[in-house]
């Protein structure tokens, strides 16, 4: 269990550690800020496929030998990432990376919903805030060793994984199979398939602020006006108060529902995004925007399980989904940052965000009564 919450530590990172490099990114590859977000989008087209195909081999293989790969995958990709000659070499060891990325965040999250039966909601919350641990470290690292000096932290980051390859025998080689959730029958009939999809949106977009905020809000706070290194710190605050929102929403989430939860959290995510418009708040927002945004991932996967019990992949594919929407948010941001400038990043995300709020809502009606 500590060697996967260390695993989920260093896919926070992995992921955290592109937004503070775009500028290095930028200065020796002679790119602009569309292209410089494409990075961040081939690790998460990469996490995307993982998830995909760790869910066709899950139950095939041993779930050891399936860890184990997407932890060597990470490692290579990471390293060849620092080596790369060129941008498109580049591009393609962050899609490698990305893949045992995909690989740890199916796998570990499957087995954690498995492995500790009531407490799985908890133990999910627990799991994920140390990715948040992770995301908050790797921006601070890139602040302290300097944003130039970016392939010295990729290559440390591919030797610290591979000692996890040597914790793998704590974990069961086949996992029993999920039983179907206690009292819930679940939303029935034809409403299953738009249940399903309105979640998928959700985590789409969800998920495509977080990555927009871990990578764009160094950029957007140095156009307003703070330097670089506060910029970079002020990024692995927004990491810290995600992982603060996960460990305070465990004992939370044992008074009030998952549906009060995660719609108290977009409400206030919006709130935030849109008082970071304002120069002299911007920090301080994005750090409100990381405790809301904490319990959504986590917190939603066992309302969806309770809602649709009878589609056994719905948890591969809302996770496939939260990482499409890093894969949409490099580029389509980084194309609106182009067309409006870096100082809209907090407008564009505040609509985003009201979109998870509208899905919430009618989630909370088509699932009321499950």
């Amino acid at each position: 269990m500590i060697a996967s919450c260390v695993g989920f530590v260093l896919i926070g990172a992995l992921q955290a550690l592109y937004g503070p490099a775009i500028p290095a990114f930028r200065r020796e590859f002679g790119l602009s800020p569309s292209a410089a977000g494409m990075g961040l989008s081939a690790h998460f087209a990469g996490g995307f496929a993982g998830v995909l195909l760790f869910d066709r081999l899950y139950g095939r293989i041993g779930n050891r030998r399936l860890l184990g790969c997407s932890y060597l995958l990470m490692a290579v990709g990471a390293a060849g990432f620092a080596l790369a000659p060129d941008w498109p070499s580049a591009l393609a060891m962050a899609l490698l990376a990305g893949l045992g990325f995909g690989g740890l965040d199916y796998g570990l999250n499957q087995l954690f919903a498995i492995g500790f039966g009531h407490r799985s909601t908890a133990m999910l919350n627990v799991l994920n805030a140390h990715f948040g641990v992770g995301a908050m470290l790797g921006p601070a690292v890139v602040g302290v060793i300097g944003a130039d000096r970016y392939p010295a932290v990729f290559l440390g980051f591919a030797l610290v994984t591979l000692p996890l390859l040597l914790c793998l025998r704590g974990v069961r080689d086949r996992s029993p199979k999920p039983g179907d959730a206690v009292g819930e029958s679940g939303v029935l009939g034809r409403s299953l398939g738009s249940v399903l999809a309105v979640f998928v949106v959700l985590y789409v977009l969800h998920v495509g602020i977080e990555a927009g905020v871990g990578g764009w809000e160094p950029t957007h706070l140095e156009s307003v006006g703070y330097g670089a290194g506060f910029a970079a710190t002020a990024t692995s605050v927004y990491w810290l108060m995600m992982t603060v929102g996960r460990f305070l929403v465990v004992p939370i989430a044992l008074r009030f529902s998952a549906q009060a939860i995660i719609t108290v959290s977009c409400a206030g995510m919006t709130g935030c995004l849109l008082l970071a418009t304002v120069p002299g708040l911007a920090p301080y927002a994005y750090a409100g925007v990381g405790l809301f945004i904490a319990p959504i991932f986590p917190t939603g996967l066992p309302w969806l399980n309770r809602a649709v019990p009878q589609a056994r992949r719905a948890g591969a594919t809302v996770i496939a989904a939260s990482v499409a929407g890093g894969v949409v948010a490099g580029p389509a941001l980084g194309k609106a940052i182009e067309w409006s400038g870096t100082r809209a990043v907090p407008l564009l995300l505040s609509g985003v965000s009201a979109l998870c709020l509208a899905a919430t809502l009618w989630l909370i009606r088509a699932t009321r009564s499950s």
